[in-house]
C-alpha cells in the first residue's frame, strides 16, 4: 500500500520480491488517489475499510499487509479490525494524524491549527482523532515488522518507536542507516522483510 500523493505503481519492487518466492501480490490505489474515486484522503479512517473490502474480493482467508508511510497507517489500522491479517509490514508509519500534521505544519500559526483540523473533519467527515496507528497497536494480534529510515526528517523515527512500544503481540523494529523517508524500500530492506516473513509462512 503505498502513501501520500503516490499510487500502486510504487509497489513494483514489492512485486518483484515477493512474486519469484511464492507469494501473490495485490496492489491498488487508495481513495482519492491514482484512478480511484473519492476526493478527499482520511488517512486511514475509511481507507481501513476500504482495504476490507478489497480482501474481501479477493476471497482469500489470510493478508499479509506491506505499506508505506500513507499505506503503513492504513496497514496498521486494519489489523486492529480485521482478523484475516497475518502479518504486517509497515515502513515510515505516523503514530497519530494530530501529531504529524502538527509536526508538518511547523511554519503555520498554532492558533491556526485547531480551525484547520476542524475544516478537515467537516470536509472529509471523519474525526482526526481516530486515525491512529498507535492506538490501533495494541489490538494488534498479527506478527508487525515496523521500518523506518534513521535519517526520516517528514516522519521521524520516533513515530514508529511508539507503535512498536504499544505493540502487544510479536514485533521487531528496524532502523534503516542512512535511508530518509521516500527512500527507505529498498532492495535489500525487501530482501530483510521476506527474511523476516519466511518462518512466519513456511513454503
Amino acid at each position: 500500500m503505498h502513501g501520500i500523493a503516490d499510487n500502486r505503481g510504487s509497489a513494483i519492487g514489492t512485486i518483484g520480491t515477493f512474486l519469484p518466492i511464492g507469494f501473490d501480490v495485490i496492489a491498488f490505489d487508495a481513495r482519492a488517489h491514482g484512478t480511484s474515486q473519492g476526493d478527499r484522503c482520511t488517512y486511514g479512517y475509511y481507507e481501513k475499510r476500504d482495504l476490507q473490502r478489497v480482501i474481501d474480493q479477493l476471497g482469500v482467508g489470510q493478508v499479509i499487509l506491506v505499506g508505506h508511510s500513507l499505506g503503513a497507517a492504513i496497514a496498521l489500522q486494519a489489523a486492529a479490525i480485521e482478523p484475516r491479517v497475518r502479518a504486517v509490514v509497515a515502513a515510515a508509519t505516523f503514530s497519530d494524524l494530530r501529531t504529524i500534521a502538527t509536526e508538518r505544519a511547523f511554519y503555520m500559526p498554532s492558533w491556526s491549527l485547531g480551525p484547520a483540523f476542524a475544516r478537515a473533519e467537516h470536509d472529509g467527515r471523519f474525526l482526526v482523532d481516530e486515525v491512529s496507528p498507535v492506538r490501533a497497536a495494541s489490538l494488534i494480534n498479527a506478527p508487525v515488522l515496523l521500518i523506518h529510515g534513521a535519517n526520516d526528517r517528514d516522519t521521524r523515527p520516533v513515530h514508529s518507536q511508539r507503535v512498536f512500544d504499544a505493540l502487544r503481540g510479536p514485533k521487531k523494529l528496524v532502523l534503516v542507516p542512512d535511508a530518509a523517508h521516500n527512500d527507505v524500500m529498498t532492495s535489500r530492506v525487501l530482501a530483510q522483510i521476506a527474511e523476516w516473513l519466511d518462518p512466519l509462512f513456511p513454503k
